[in-house]
């Protein structure tokens, strides 16, 4: 089963718990920016519940102190509470064409967002209560979602294999120049646009991607590559030495990295930078309120960066740049240097286009 970043997020979260690195406290805080931490308790007499749904979480633990507390001090009334069953596009379609929403606010993508958005589904974002201003790009305030929080799609290499280290995509495609195996993930986002980047293409050139070019790759370089579909599971391949070179989530890098001394390394030239989208059911109960939600996690520069030194998700505030430690720049993939290398994902050609090059992809990696 294909595994989602903000489920990787959640398993990063225990995992760092079990290794003694956080505390409970810290595990319930990253639990709550990511919207996985359910208020605990019976609901008060004269509050109103906000429904956030996501793919995995832990049951009945209390707030944390990045989004959900500050969002409920502001506003009287109101908590936030967690669904963690799921929020795929068919089980959000069912509720909305039978008008039995329960659900406010859904961990998405960018594609889901413009699918959702294109089928009626979800509720166009307010930008006169979500500011686009708190985000630092176009990439982060879309039509039909927007996002707290950042990751890449980042190129890992074992730096004991190779006397030069890769710089690039073109290299990453070099089995000649820096032979062994290749890790992907078995999903087309963000690996045709890295291959597309290796055919040359410039990164404001990638869009609309070339796909029967960027297959082609693929294709050519099938047999020397192994495909991952979890984030422990890519982080291992890469540990085990079973692939040398790998595309994989900037958190999983990043690990490899601090816990290798460096021998496994990542580069953020020609990353992928995409969205932690957040989508509003069409006819959600809990109507104006979920945008203000919303605004109120967009805005939290604080709690971004919080969330940025507990578990390595970029802040989308451009305040919060200025508020990273030093310490945590390098792993920052929003902060300004970094961003100045990566390509922007467009989740809108993804929208358009995901079902049918996606099954184009994996008729290719499995062919």
């Amino acid at each position: 089963m294909l595994q989602s970043f903000q489920q990787d997020c959640v398993a990063l979260l225990r995992e760092r718990l079990a290794k003694g690195q956080i505390d409970r406290r810290q595990l319930l805080a990253g639990l709550a920016a990511l919207g996985v931490a359910p208020a605990a308790g019976a609901q008060a007499q004269g509050t109103r519940d906000l429904v956030m749904v996501n793919w995995g979480g832990l049951a009945n633990q209390g707030f944390g102190q990045f989004y959900g507390d500050p969002f409920v001090a502001a506003n009287p009334g109101y908590r936030v509470v967690q669904d963690s069953t799921g929020p795929s596009i068919g089980r959000i379609r069912s509720m909305v064409e039978s008008r039995r929403v329960t659900w406010d606010m859904c961990d998405s993508s960018a594609t889901g967002a413009v699918l959702l958005g294109g089928l009626g589904m979800a509720e166009k974002i307010d930008y006169s209560i979500v500011k686009r201003a708190d985000a630092i790009g176009d990439t982060f305030t879309m039509e039909y979602g927007a996002a707290p929080y950042s990751f890449s799609s980042v190129l890992v290499y074992d730096s004991s294999k190779f006397p030069t280290a890769p710089t690039s995509w073109a290299d990453f495609f070099d089995l000649r120049k820096f032979p062994g195996k290749r890790l992907l993930r078995r999903d087309a986002t963000c690996v045709l646009e890295a291959a597309s980047m290796a055919l040359g293409k410039p990164m404001g050139s990638v869009y609309p991607i070339d796909t029967r070019a960027a297959l082609g790759l693929i294709e050519r370089t099938r047999r020397d590559t192994v495909y991952w579909n979890g984030g422990a599971e890519s982080e291992q391949f890469i540990r085990t030495g079973e692939a040398v070179m790998g595309q994989i989530w900037h958190t999983r890098a990043s690990v490899l990295q601090r816990e290798s001394n460096g021998r496994f390394k990542f580069i953020w030239n020609q990353g992928i930078l995409q969205p932690g989208i957040q989508v509003i059911p069409k006819g959600n109960p809990g109507g104006v309120a979920a945008q203000r939600l919303l605004a109120s996690m967009m805005a939290n520069a604080d709690g971004q960066v919080g969330l940025l030194g507990l578990l390595g998700n970029g802040p989308t505030n451009p305040a919060a740049a200025g508020r990273v430690p030093p310490e945590l720049k390098m792993f920052n993939p929003t902060d300004p240097e970094n961003v100045r290398v990566q390509l922007p994902l467009d989740g809108n050609w993804w929208g358009a286009n995901y079902q049918r090059v996606n099954q184009d992809f994996l008729d290719t990696v499995t062919g």
